[in-house]
């Protein structure tokens, strides 16, 4: 199984929070809110459930829970393997217990295929031209250990909570075949909630029907990546019981994990964003044929068409991907939500929890978020979180009133490893602020102000490199020397730390010079004063596709030689630059470990006078 899609656990030691910058409470519950209320046998201490079980007298079932799709089209309705550990007591004396659930994809039989190829001579959607110018069970491996796999039994069993592990629809050993997040996914995934509620039917190994009748039916779901991928799809239908959800690293819409503002664009298996990326070449049949297993042939008519659907020619938002988008289904949550995500994760990037973060509080859903300053997965536990962790389920899940909503929304990591608390993110106070871009003339590298600069307005050029340069290796340093493949702008050096807080974007008015197709990157990086040779940061970055101008949905020809404006989202952060530092824009075209990449010779030119990049900042930026 691929590392960085491993399942990761909250484990360890806690470590004291930092002072509290902002303390302004979290989103209040809903009027009316029915939270269970804590059971007399629950011991609590210092506002958390204390251990009161003896894990080595858990009782431990596989169960074969029945859902209302058949996505292998046999004409039986697919069944979804869990397993699951519970108190002893919730046999010997029939009390009932809170269910933490973990869906997964990966728990058995990583299937392989080889990714797609990502080198061209031109990018496939150069072919679109402006109209003038077209001249089996045992097959699947071994059985698992008796005990579950992983540790969340042993931190949440002697809490008086059963843990339930489940295999999601089409791996493991449950029926059917992957979609990828699709609605059968998601459905596969909504029928053990129901289960633990009564609503759905399941048997044992022995093919006797059992019941949860030990289950309260309060649910707390929670993951990292696909695993945390999985509540997110769930919770917008709105299931009963499903009391909150921790995505972790977690996946909102599938289009912005394999896509970038029309752009066909590769997740990042390095959370620096340097060397070789695994996931070059990746997309949803590959990912289909990794988590099916074996059921290759069985499935061929499910994951083969994926290719077909998600388009890698033009890179589209259509219907396929509006399925697997849960951002626009977000109304639907009833659950409240702990979104975790990492401010380096270039997996599955920051997009992802932040889009679902601002849908979520349009629809008013109770919430709270926790950024750390690492890559793909969860914090570690050299931090507080493990306890946060714990009280957020103990509120949700056993009532327990222990002010976790009455503290700040948000926690972000700094460099040195502490916290920040806040009311809200992006930190309240984050403005939009715009800085110009200017250039002396066709070719020194130019500035960033927040006025307008006087005097000439040239037009600068730079060739794309393509496949044989590195974005961060060889473009983004010594920002005050020309390079022929990139172009740079800089600020002045900053009299007092600015704060950036939420999402950049990007306005370029810009021709493609000599191809029907270009990539456009543009990366926001922290360099040093003049004659530094600290080396530069790469703060976030983002891309988009010249033929996607108008919509992530149609692409639209352009004509070579002539200058549109492209406007684009980078991907969110929450970054301080610090005094006597610049912020520095550096323009290139194919960024080498993330997009398809053409033969070098692309010709791009940028009429900086006319283009813009907008960063939300904390206090202003003079």
């Amino acid at each position: 199984m691929r590392l960085a899609r491993r399942l990761l656990l909250f484990t360890g030691a806690v470590a004291p929070l930092v002072a509290t910058l902002v303390a302004a409470p979290a989103t209040a519950a809903p009027a009316g809110d029915d939270r269970p209320t804590p059971p007399p046998w629950l011991t609590v201490e210092d506002g958390v459930s204390a251990p009161g079980f003896d894990v080595a007298d858990a009782i431990e079932e596989t169960v074969f829970v029945q859902t209302q799709v058949d996505s292998d089209a046999d004409g039986v309705r697919d069944r979804v393997r869990i397993q699951l550990s519970r108190p002893g007591e919730t046999e010997s004396d029939g009390i009932r217990v809170p269910v933490v659930f973990e869906h997964s994809p990966y728990r058995y039989n990583g299937g392989s295929a080889a990714n797609h190829n990502v080198d061209f001579a031109r990018l496939p959607q150069e072919n679109l031209r402006p109209r003038h110018a077209l001249a089996a069970a045992e097959t699947r491996g071994p059985r698992p250990f008796p005990n579950l796999p992983g540790s969340l039994d042993e931190t949440w069993v002697p809490r008086g909570y059963a843990v339930v592990l489940g295999e999601s629809i089409g791996t493991g050993f449950s029926d059917g075949c992957p979609t990828v997040g699709g609605m059968e996914e998601t459905l596969g995934t909504k029928a053990v909630i129901d289960w633990l509620n009564g609503r759905a039917a399941a048997w044992n190994e022995a093919g006797e029907p059992v019941t949860a009748d030990w289950s309260t039916g309060d649910v707390g779901m929670l993951g990292v990546s696909y695993n945390g991928t999985l509540p997110n799809q769930v919770a917008t239908t709105g299931v009963e019981g499903l009391r909150t959800i921790v995505p972790v690293s977690a996946i909102s819409s599938w289009y912005d994990y394999y896509r970038a503002n029309g752009l066909v664009r590769a997740p990042h298996s390095n959370r620096s964003g340097r060397g070789q990326n695994a996931f070059q070449g990746e997309d949803l049949d590959i990912l289909a044929f990794f988590i099916e297993g074996p059921r290759r042939e069985e499935c061929r008519f499910v994951t083969d068409p994926m290719l077909q659907y998600s388009d890698r020619t033009t890179g589209d938002y259509n219907a396929y991907w509006h399925e697997r988008d849960y951002l626009h289904r977000a109304k639907g949550v009833e659950a409240s939500v702990f979104v975790v995500h990492g401010l380096e994760d270039y997996n599955v990037m920051p997009k992802a929890a932040v889009s679902w973060w601002e849908r979520l509080e349009r629809y008013d859903v109770p919430r709270k978020i926790w950024l750390h300053g690492g890559g793909h997965g969860g914090p570690g536990s050299a931090n507080d979180f493990p306890r946060t962790l714990h009280r957020w389920m103990d509120h949700w899940l056993f009532g327990i009133d222990n002010g976790i909503m009455d503290e700040p929304r948000a926690d972000v990591q700094r460099p040195d490893g502490g916290y920040e608390q806040y009311a809200d993110w992006p930190v309240p106070g984050a403005r939009d602020t715009r800085l110009h871009l200017a250039a002396p003339n066709a070719t020194e590298p130019g500035t960033l102000s927040t006025r307008k600069t006087p005097g000439p307005r040239p037009r600068q050029s730079f060739t794309d490199a393509g496949r044989e340069l590195d974005t961060d290796v060889d473009l983004l340093p010594n920002p005050d020397q020309a390079n022929q493949n990139r172009l740079v702008y800089t600020s002045d050096p900053l009299r007092e730390p600015a704060h950036l807080s939420g999402t950049p974007s990007v306005s370029l008015r810009a021709s493609v010079d000599n191809r029907y197709a270009a990539n456009l990157t543009a990366v926001v990086v922290d360099y040093g004063p003049p004659g530094s040779t600290a080396e530069p940061v790469m703060v976030t970055r983002g891309w988009t596709d010249v033929q996607n101008r108008h919509s992530i949905e149609r692409s639209t020809p352009i004509q070579q030689g002539r200058e549109y404006t492209f406007r684009w989202d980078l991907e969110p952060d929450d970054y301080v630059f610090q005094a006597g530092h610049r912020i520095g824009l550096v323009i290139v075209s194919t960024d080498m470990h993330y997009t398809l990449r053409p033969l070098p010779g692309t010709e791009l030119t940028v009429f900086p006078h006319r283009s813009t990049v907008t960063l939300p900042i904390v206090g202003g930026l003079r």
